[in-house]
């Protein structure tokens, strides 16, 4: 087997230290798996947990989400953020069922065409759900592998091909242990090589480290800025929905309106939900989640 000069340490550190999630055990199915990486894009796990596993006590299957309208996906996702993922989901368990007989396809291009699945998702549902040998890339992964091989503290804003192959020559040759180092890594990137604090004394391949090596140095590139939420229209667009979602019946417009002050960011943030199929609009005036 070909390992990489990083693999023992760090799946070793990955055996000692890694969390107990319910997608990672072994009984996880590959619809949960599918269902946690959809989550987690752009959420941390401490609040996808509970969402994960109300969500799979009511659909534990993709033909149980299937035969319920989309809104109901966008309902049960409350306030988890990024609602498209919702729907994404919806129209993922949709797809299975029509195109795949109900099952979550094991194929890498069947899993890149499902809908709101990109390459991240693919290899990861890939290689955790199914065992096999994929470069997995997410913002934990990326950041492990700038600083440790690069010596830079962040990676590249948007991906680049040179990290892909970075990452492809750092695969393990079995697979399953590929699959192992995949999750390993982006563990390391969460708890210990984490974007502002990293804590290189508890790193397994400190002395191994590029970055650490050269002492650290800072980020020389565009200044790294954190995302806002208060006043932009994804608070506007999240006030609507939580309306909505939390009304059993459609609503009158008077509703939407009183939940936001500045009437034409809010008009703009209700035509975007409409836009991208988060809500109907009713031939009687009212607004409700999707059918």
């Amino acid at each position: 087997m070909n390992e990489n000069p990083y693999s023992t340490a760090v799946l070793a550190w990955y055996e000692a230290n890694a969390r107990d999630l319910p997608w990672r055990r072994s009984d996880a199915t590959a619809w949960g798996v599918l269902v946690s990486e959809i989550m987690l894009q752009q959420t941390p796990v401490v609040r996808v947990l509970p969402a994960w596993e109300a969500w799979l006590r009511r659909w534990p299957t993709p033909a149980d989400l299937a035969a319920e309208p989309s809104g109901e996906a966008v309902r049960m996702w409350n306030r988890l953020g990024y609602p498209r993922r919702a729907l994404n989901l919806h129209a993922c368990a949709r797809t299975i069922v029509n195109r795949h007989g109900g099952k979550v396809p094991d194929s890498h291009a069947d899993l890149l065409a499902l809908p709101g699945v990109g390459p991240y998702t693919a290899a990861a549902v890939a290689s955790f759900a199914f065992g096999q040998r994929h470069a997995i890339l997410d913002t934990n992964v990326r950041r492990v592998l700038a600083r440790v091989v690069t010596g830079t503290e962040y990676p590249p804003k948007t991906q680049t091909k040179a990290e892909v192959r970075l990452a492809e020559s750092l695969l393990p040759e079995s697979a399953a242990v590929a699959a192992r180092w995949g999750v390993a890594v982006m563990e390391l990137g969460a708890l210990v090589c984490t974007a502002r604090s990293p804590r290189c004394v508890d790193c397994p391949v400190t002395n191994a480290c590029a970055w650490h090596r050269a002492g650290r140095p800072a980020h020389d590139g565009p200044p790294r800025r954190g995302q806002t939420y208060a006043g932009t229209d994804r608070q506007v667009r999240g006030r609507l929905l939580a309306v909505l979602r939390d009304s059993p019946v459609p609503v009158a417009k008077a509703a939407l309106d009183a939940v936001w002050d500045e009437p034409v960011q809010r008009e703009r943030a209700l035509d975007a939900l409409v836009a991208d199929g988060l809500v109907d609009p009713l031939d009687d005036g009212r607004y409700a989640l999707p059918g």
